[in-house]
């Protein structure tokens, strides 16, 4: 069996960390093994901000929601229950969009909320 001399393997791994930890502050990006620790941790971070964005998108698009309630009079929680007596099933994001994007839309939603026995 003949001897491995090169240590490909070795340095195709580190090439690898050091590749991924490229841009990162001082021996962050040189040194293997703070490299290695720097690149795991980021994965954790990317991983969590993931799952953040969802959370945050959501609440963007409440914010947006409820600006346009408030300015016509009724609160976000009584619109959104006047939506669902009525029986009109948008999600916040679509909402959000509709509020932007096509006020006049928006605002027949906000009477038919109102109708169906949105609070003020």
């Amino acid at each position: 069996m003949p001897r491995a001399v090169d240590g490909r393997k070795r340095k195709n791994r580190r090439k690898k960390i050091l590749k991924r930890a490229k841009g990162f502050w001082g021996r962050r990006s040189t040194n293997y093994k703070t490299a290695k620790e720097a690149v795991i941790k980021a994965y954790v971070n990317a991983f969590k901000g993931r799952k953040r964005k969802k959370r945050d998108f959501r609440r963007l698009w409440i914010t947006r929601i409820s600006a346009i309630c408030r300015a016509n009079d009724i609160s976000y929680s009584g619109f959104i229950n006047g939506l669902k007596k009525s029986g009109i099933n948008l999600n916040r994001k679509i909402l959000s969009n509709l509020a932007i994007e096509d006020r006049a839309a928006f605002l027949t939603l906000i009477e038919k909320a109102k109708a169906a026995g949105g609070t003020s």
